[in-house]
């Protein structure tokens, strides 16, 4: 007996859980259309024929937010196994997979390398990450020489292109505990030269007559902030980076305003997976920056 079945079996679609996966993680369409490449209308077309295969409502959209229902809550782990499996599918039995190498501004990078790498690894498990922080200057010139295939830096001098990520204004941030009045030598925290913010904060400084001195000197700006929250100086940091704990003190004081200063993303990579992470990394970073 041949016996015949009507109804077609549902099965996912790696794209349209790729899209849930990047909803998910950015927590908006938007966004995810960025690291996509794609349209915030076609985003939504995906997770709507993904939640048609489930037969759950996944997402919760409302003009302000996204949010996961109960259901996508529970959807998640195994979206993120799914997509999982099937990078190592592709990969095959490559002895190494795929490195993509990044130069980050340590000033550039602040909260926002916690999920940018958890959402790198989320959505382009496939690629091995090689991640290095420091000064924009010496960032540019690793990345001029080909050593890096991207880069998020602060734009310095006279540099264009690369990609706008977030425009950071800066603060004189320092604890409760600091013990200085105005009037007196503002005692600094600072990184060592050429870190472009420090020559920010000392040009500003200098020209409107302010004495300073030398008092911290840091190898990365997580020591720099430590010893404005010790108490011990006062810190030039961008307001999306400064600590909780420390407070701008600049307009009460009387210091002089700080200039903006722009983050960029810089890339010449052609390879499709790299190109994904780095719309990822983009589209991730703006969504991070945004909410601070």
């Amino acid at each position: 007996m041949i016996t015949h079945v009507d109804d077609a079996v549902s099965t996912l679609d790696i794209d349209t859980v790729q899209a849930f996966l990047l909803v998910a993680e950015l927590q908006g369409f938007t966004r995810a259309a960025e690291a996509l490449g794609t349209t915030q209308a076609a985003v939504s077309m995906k997770l709507q024929r993904l939640e048609s295969v489930v037969g759950r409502r996944l997402v919760e959209r409302s003009p302000r937010t996204v949010a996961l229902t109960a259901a996508g809550a529970a959807f998640l782990p195994h979206a993120r196994a799914l997509i999982e499996a099937h990078d190592r599918a592709l990969s095959g039995d490559k002895p190494t997979r795929p490195q993509l190498s990044l130069g980050i501004s340590d000033h550039a990078a602040g909260l926002e390398l916690v999920p940018l790498l958890e959402r790198l690894h989320a959505v382009s498990s496939q690629l091995a990450l090689s991640v290095t922080i420091g000064f924009s200057r010496q960032i540019l010139d690793a990345y001029d020489a080909g050593e890096f295939d991207a880069v998020v830096v602060r734009q310095e001098g006279s540099r264009r292109g690369g990609e706008k990520l977030t425009e950071d204004g800066f603060g004189w941030f320092a604890a409760k505990a600091l013990a200085w009045r105005r009037g007196e030598t503002l005692p600094l925290a600072m990184l060592a030269p050429p870190c472009g913010v420090r020559a920010l904060a000392v040009r500003a400084l200098d020209k409107a007559g302010i004495a300073w001195s030398e008092s911290f000197v840091g190898g990365g700006v997580t020591a720099v902030a430590a010893a404005a929250l010790a108490g011990l100086a006062v810190a030039p940091l961008a307001h999306r980076i400064a600590p909780p704990g420390l407070v701008d003190i600049g307009p009460a004081e009387g210091l002089p305003r700080l200039a903006s200063s722009k983050v960029m993303l810089h890339s010449k990579v052609s390879d499709p997976a790299k190109l994904a992470a780095l719309r990822t990394l983009a589209a991730t970073f703006k969504s991070v920056a945004a909410a601070r």
